[in-house]
């Protein structure tokens, strides 16, 4: 089957030899996002609550690219540094997943550039 990379401006770069997103068939499948800002590259913040913000708008763009939309993901999977981030990381997390899909929220040892958080989706189109 083949498959159609979705990339947009308004969400960070790849940072290695990867895709924002593919899609194939009527599943989109997201890479991980971290609370990196699109436009200077940086870590939007040094704390949970900011850096899940811009992960939030990560993922949104990545959706808006694909033409689908938060209410659309079926599937998270979410990585924490440190798991006691877990309360204020839900909390935001709620207000835009709305339609609760299917979740795993787990702690990492280490996240790419120094990130407290990283949220992966998968949405039907």
């Amino acid at each position: 089957m083949k498959h159609q990379i979705i990339s947009t401006s308004n969400a960070p770069a790849a940072v290695g030899p990867y895709s924002q997103a593919v899609q194939v068939g009527n599943t989109l499948y997201c890479s991980g996002q971290i609370g990196l800002d699109p436009v200077t590259g940086q870590m939007n913040g040094s704390d949970i609550r900011s850096q899940t913000e811009q992960v939030m708008k990560n993922i949104a763009a990545i959706l808006a690219a694909a033409g689908v939309g938060f209410e659309d993901v079926v599937k998270t999977t979410c990585f924490l540094a440190d798991i006691n981030d877990f309360a204020v990381f839900n909390e935001i997390y709620a207000t835009y997943f709305t339609g609760k899909p299917a979740r795993s929220c787990v702690a990492a040892a280490a996240l790419p550039k120094g990130a407290l958080v990283e949220v992966e989706v998968i949405a039907v189109m």
